[in-house]
């Protein structure tokens, strides 16, 4: 049994959860920087043996697991829950149905404890990963979010305030990566299965195209790539000819490396503020680390990103989002619903 912490008497403490595809998550932060706890449940094995994620098993496996690992944030934290100021969900996007049990749960314990309640945009959160690290990042700076269902430019102006200036037309480049993945024969999740391959292989034996999008300098559009790597791959084989697995991961990855990199740079020297981050699972790519970070300093700007494991779905990230919009007295009704196809800063 948890006894009461008065030591936490005058901060906000806000209880985040986030089920928005595969992870069951749930953290405790402490005033928008400290992460007290941040419990993950993952379903990646569950779902590795299909090839991807199948929605209706992962929103059983949501709500088989949703409060034990709630209670376990709790215990990790060292606090009872009516310590807490508020509790952040996600709402969207994502998988309505895995989104639908975060959502629910939430309400049922806000409507229970009567603790506030604050719906979180998903995207928002990842870029919010980057405060939890970078003690020193403050807005203004431009921001990429890279991950399985979203590629998106990002001006953050304020703690809250976000205007999308480029996105995906097609595929996301997680997205790319997955079906890459699969069609080289390397699994599920594909981004960090091609990101450890490609060690091995030459990222210049073959030239993949990079797609522009005409008229819109910041936007991405990968589903070219994407065919062009698959009819590579056809043709070797059509011919008799050995697909050399390395040197097509490296080359496709070098090429999505380069369209990202190009756009975020283009939007960096357009507005000007002295900080770039990234943010997404595709973030905790090494090559697309190596390739920014090398790029920030020929900008002289700064580079942020979160850790690896702040990179992938957690709830301290929502919790980090939660916290700055309960500050700025944002607060969800139980009429809150999950919303698969939400859009960044709307409500």
């Amino acid at each position: 049994m948890i006894t009461e912490n008065h030591e936490f008497m005058n901060d906000v403490l806000i209880l985040a959860l986030e089920s928005s595809c595969d992870e069951t998550a749930v953290a405790v932060v402490k005033n928008g920087r400290d992460v007290l706890s941040n419990v993950i449940d993952s379903q990646i094995k569950l779902h590795s043996e299909y090839g991807g994620v199948v929605p209706e098993i992962a929103s059983r496996k949501h709500i088989e697991r949703i409060s034990q690992v709630t209670e376990k944030a709790l215990t990790e934290a060292q606090i009872k829950l009516k310590d807490i100021t508020a509790i952040a969900v996600t709402y969207g996007p994502g998988l309505v149905g895995a989104l639908l049990v975060g959502v629910s749960f939430a309400k049922a314990v806000s409507f229970a404890s009567g603790i506030p309640l604050i719906g979180i945009h998903h995207i928002e959160g990842h870029i919010s990963a980057n405060y939890i690290e970078n003690k020193d990042l403050r807005p203004p700076f431009v921001c990429l979010v890279v991950s399985g269902g979203h590629s998106h430019l990002v001006i953050v102006r304020d703690y809250g305030g976000y205007e999308v200036i480029g996105r995906t037309r097609d595929d996301a480049a997680g997205e790319a990566f997955d079906k890459i993945a699969r069609a080289l024969g390397l699994g599920y999740p594909g981004g960090p299965a091609i990101d450890s391959v490609s060690r091995e292989g030459n990222p210049e034996a073959i030239c993949f195209p990079r797609g522009k999008v005409d008229g819109a300098e910041f936007d991405f559009s990968f589903s070219g790539l994407k065919s062009a790597v698959i009819n590579t791959m056809n043709s070797s084989r059509m011919k008799g000819e050995e697909v050399k697995v390395a040197d097509v991961a490296a080359s496709f990855q070098r090429a999505v490396v380069d369209v990202l990199v190009e756009r975020s740079m283009e939007a960096v020297r357009r507005y000007g503020f002295p900080a770039f981050a990234i943010a997404g699972g595709v973030a905790a790519n090494t090559s697309l680390r190596e390739a920014f970070q090398a790029a920030c300093e020929k900008e002289r700007v700064a580079f942020y990103h979160p850790s690896s494991g702040l990179c992938t779905d957690n709830a301290a990230m929502i919790g980090v989002a939660g916290y700055h919009e309960f500050r700025k007295g944002v607060r969800s009704g139980y009429d809150l619903n999950a919303v698969a196809d939400l859009k960044i800063g709307m409500r």
